[in-house]
């Protein structure tokens, strides 16, 4: 917990692949979770990967927000029972995705103003 974000707000996604994302005209390597509280780098590489622990920026910030996106990847597949049994005794239910959908319905979401938040694995 405490992690300090990369930056405030919440740009849209620009681009993603290549092992990462392009948001706000930056480039980040690997994984990142965006909050109305800011950017994170995220650790996990794959959905195994995903904790209870690893989820924390978006715990953080819960009540700055309404929806969450996971994007678990190339695919679309179960978060992890631990992990998904942590939000939601925070009553936190998330949409879980693979990586290209989460990212355009993050922005979707983010156009029309809705208060998101989102968790991407970085993909290839």
């Amino acid at each position: 917990m405490g992690t300090k974000p990369r930056f405030k707000g919440q740009p849209p996604v620009d681009a993603y692949g290549d092992g990462g994302f392009r948001l706000g005209d930056q480039r980040f390597e690997g994984s990142v979770i965006v909050t109305p509280l800011g950017l994170y780098p995220w650790s996990p590489k794959s959905v195994e990967q995903i904790t209870p622990a690893s989820l924390a920026p978006i715990i953080e910030a819960a009540g700055h927000f309404d929806f969450v996106i996971i994007g678990l990847g190339e695919q679309t597949v179960r978060l992890p029972a631990d992990a998904q049994r942590r939000l939601e005794s925070q009553a936190i239910f998330p949409d879980a995705m693979a990586t290209g959908p989460a990212c355009r319905t993050y922005n979707m979401m983010l156009s029309e103003n809705r208060r998101v938040a989102a968790a991407f694995i970085a993909v290839a």
